[in-house]
């Protein structure tokens, strides 16, 4: 029997446009409504103090949360506050926070990636303060979490050995992974370390799923799922036809390439939908693993998909 796809979601999707110049947009904040089939863009991100001596740097917005009516979106260094019409409300910086990844939220905390720290930073939403942070270090087998107030000079250095670029809060549990981890880690209440499982180098958006996990096989062009019982489903990440891509080219510079596979969230317990470049979302159903629904929102291949969650409002 053939399955009929429920209603699909509205989702808001943030975007980076790797290696592109001053007067250009760097990225975006855009919502997508799979069932309307309407992209919008409310955000066009084009600051004049981003730093150009990367090809990613501190192009594009990164991760999304929501609080109440509010929605917070990290850049590379500052972390903005949105009103659900997306009006700029508040803007926050760090010394600590640098080249932000993911965030997610615990409570009224939010948790920032430093990746230059190798680092997780907490946001207290309802004092507006960052409140604390804790670095990552690892000795062989045996990880390591040391806290340091964001406030002081007592902080990390600059280390980026393990790339954490990803935080994930489920059930009030905080995972945790990197580029070079190798592992998907969870951050316990007494600032301990736990591996939950392997993961393969270049991962993003690893995350619990439904006693299994999901991620964004990026070197493989695939959104992995492995189940509780430790069986792996690779689902190819969609390939545009090379004639209709613009920038074609970059990707021989390794400024950027197509299906490079970012931005990852569960729609309920049996769909997920996926970003990849050029800034593209896919739907996958997870029972019958195969990709159900596609939106292209441009073919400039250096555009990707960062953030990606569910609409909440």
């Amino acid at each position: 029997m053939t399955h009929i796809l429920p209603t699909l979601p509205k989702l808001i999707a943030t975007s980076v446009v790797r290696g592109s110049e001053k007067g250009q947009s760097h990225g975006g904040v855009y919502t997508i409504d799979f069932a309307r089939q309407r992209i919008e863009k409310h955000v066009d991100w084009n600051s004049n103090d981003i730093d150009f001596s990367n090809t990613g740097g501190d192009r594009g917005l990164r991760g999304v949360a929501f609080f109440q009516r509010e929605i917070f979106i990290a850049a590379s260094d500052k972390l903005f506050c949105y009103s659900a019409e997306f009006k700029l409300l508040a803007t926050y910086r760090n010394p600590y926070l640098r080249h932000c990844h993911e965030i997610s939220r615990r409570d009224n905390v939010l948790l920032l990636t430093s990746t230059a720290y190798d680092s997780l930073l907490a946001f207290d939403i309802v004092s507006k303060n960052f409140v604390w942070g804790v670095s990552l270090s690892c000795h062989g087998d045996r990880w390591e979490a040391r806290s340091f107030n964001p406030m002081t000079r007592a902080g990390p250095r600059l280390s980026s050995r393990h790339h954490i670029n990803m935080v994930h809060v489920a059930e009030h549990n905080v995972y945790l992974s990197g580029l070079h981890t190798g592992s998907l880690l969870q951050l316990c209440d007494d600032m301990t370390i736990m591996k939950i499982c392997n993961l393969p180098a270049g991962t993003h958006n690893a995350q619990p799923f439904q006693g299994g996990f999901i991620y964004n096989n990026t070197r493989s062009d695939a959104v992995s799922y492995v189940d509780c019982s430790g069986n792996r489903i690779d689902l190819p990440v969609i390939r545009h036809p090379k004639e209709t891509l613009q920038f074609v080219g970059v990707d021989d510079s390794h400024i950027a390439r197509q299906s490079f596979g970012r931005g990852l969230c569960a729609i309920d317990n049996r769909y997920i939908a996926g970003g990849s470049s050029p800034s593209t979302i896919s739907v996958y159903d997870l029972l019958e693993n195969r990709r159900v629904a596609t939106i292209n929102l441009t073919r400039d291949i250096r555009n990707a998909i960062h953030g990606l969650e569910v609409w909440p409002f």
